[in-house]
């Protein structure tokens, strides 16, 4: 998963998601009920991808991976930003968009939850 459709596709298909581009049209925002997960740079080379993530797990995960930093332009305690540049395996991407649709659709409503029917990966 190094470009920006890979990426929009892997958002789009999960459950309730929506795109806009409220910031203008260089950034694709993927939201479900309204909220934000992922924030996708257009005019980004290499593609880049802002995550909301677990603060110990986002902590954990800058140590490890050298594309993985504190969020541009975001809250830097919950979203990491991915520099999509071939270094992270497309399971660990597809894992931290899954993970950070999973920390949104935590905070939704019960009623909201049973609507979108995901369920989230076991390592959630």
């Amino acid at each position: 998963m190094t470009d920006h459709e890979s990426i929009r596709a892997e958002c789009l298909a999960l459950p309730g998601v929506t795109e806009d581009s409220p910031f203008g049209p260089e950034v694709l925002v993927f939201r479900v009920a309204g909220k934000i997960f992922a924030l996708l740079a257009l005019d980004s080379q290499p593609p880049t991808v802002n995550l909301k993530c677990e603060p110990a797990k986002a902590i954990a995960l800058r140590e490890a991976y050298a594309a993985i930093t504190p969020g541009y332009h975001m809250n830097k305690q919950h979203w990491n930003t991915l520099v999509l540049d071939g270094s992270l395996p497309a399971s660990l991407v597809r894992r931290l968009i899954w993970h950070s649709y999973a920390r949104i659709h935590a905070s939704l409503s019960k009623k909201v939850q049973a609507e979108l029917g995901f369920v989230p990966p076991a390592d959630e």
